[in-house]
């Protein structure tokens, strides 16, 4: 019967490590890369395994540190996981059934994460049903090392899942900033610049303008209420900083030329006009009575 390995990558994750390897009890093995940590979490990890491996603590080099304790995997399929995440009943019984009865050519599953945000399920907002590629046959997955936050790479089908991951993510406002601000907004500048990034002045505010739109409105953040409408500001701040981190690793270019003021109010007029538009879009959405929806629609366009 194949086997299953999961593997946790953690660095001082003493309040979360315990939830994490209970809810991976139900694997042949579990492999800890422990980053160097400073609390007690090699020490709760060795409650459910001896596979502990200690590595240098890098937070640009996450995914290198998950490949090495793929390395150490002995099982036929492995199931990646962050320390803050943990595997559901249901996944954990739907993994053991999809092993067992494996006859395809699938050499990966995408799984549902639910994360949970400043204490509440993020039901819309771009985090759900994110999506995860985790599961995947021994040798045929890893990380390709480019950057923080990128996927798995998988050799082969993918299929899908449907029971989930639940991830508890950020919990507080600092949290979200010290990750930003230290390490994936510079990751994700340096990713753009050495992928031909052509830099732009209004950058930003098209970078942290175009995030709000995509989460609170295309990915229907208002429907999560205020931690919908925080989140969006959030990550339009997020955004900024990815421009800010560009601005200085190209030395702070200068731009005063070509009437600035005015080439500035022309984006925030524009900004204006989308905003208005896609206000408009989504009220439509909740109107159910045809007449009333047509008679929105003339409106809207007489103003719009």
């Amino acid at each position: 019967m194949a086997k299953i390995s999961v593997v946790v990558s953690a660095y001082n994750e003493e309040k979360k490590i315990d939830k994490c390897l209970d809810s991976a009890s139900f694997a042949d093995e579990i492999i800890v890369v422990d980053n160097s940590s400073a609390d007690k979490t090699s020490e709760i990890a060795k409650k459910y395994t001896k596979n502990i491996y200690s590595q240098k603590n890098d937070p640009t080099a996450i995914d290198l540190q998950k490949n090495f304790g793929f390395s150490k995997a002995t099982g036929d399929w492995i199931l990646s996981l962050d320390a803050d995440e943990t595997v559901s009943k249901e996944l954990a019984s739907e993994i053991k059934s999809i092993i067992s009865n494996q006859k395809s050519e699938i050499n990966g599953y995408m799984i549902p994460r639910k994360n949970f945000i400043f204490g509440e399920w993020i039901r819309h907002t771009g985090w759900y049903p994110d999506y995860q590629l985790r599961l995947f046959r021994k040798g045929k997955g890893k990380f390709l090392e480019k950057h923080v936050h990128e996927k798995l790479a998988i050799e082969g089908e993918i299929g899908k899942l449907e029971n989930h991951i639940l991830h508890q993510n950020y919990e507080s406002i600092s949290q979200f900033i010290h990750r930003a601000a230290d390490v994936y907004c510079p990751n994700e500048a340096d990713y753009l610049i050495k992928n031909g990034y052509v830099f732009s002045s209004f950058d930003a505010i098209r970078f942290p303008f175009d995030e709000f739109v995509n989460r609170f409105f295309q990915r229907e953040g208002y429907k999560d209420g205020l931690h919908g409408l925080t989140l969006s500001v959030l990550m339009a701040f997020y955004r900024f900083l990815v421009f800010a981190y560009i601005w200085e690793k190209k030395g702070f270019i200068k731009d005063n030329s070509g009437n600035f003021l005015g080439r500035t109010e022309e984006e925030f007029k524009k900004a204006d006009k989308d905003i208005k538009f896609w206000f408009f879009n989504e009220k439509k959405k909740t109107i159910k009575n045809p007449i009333k929806k047509n008679l929105y629609k003339v409106s809207g366009k007489i103003r719009l």
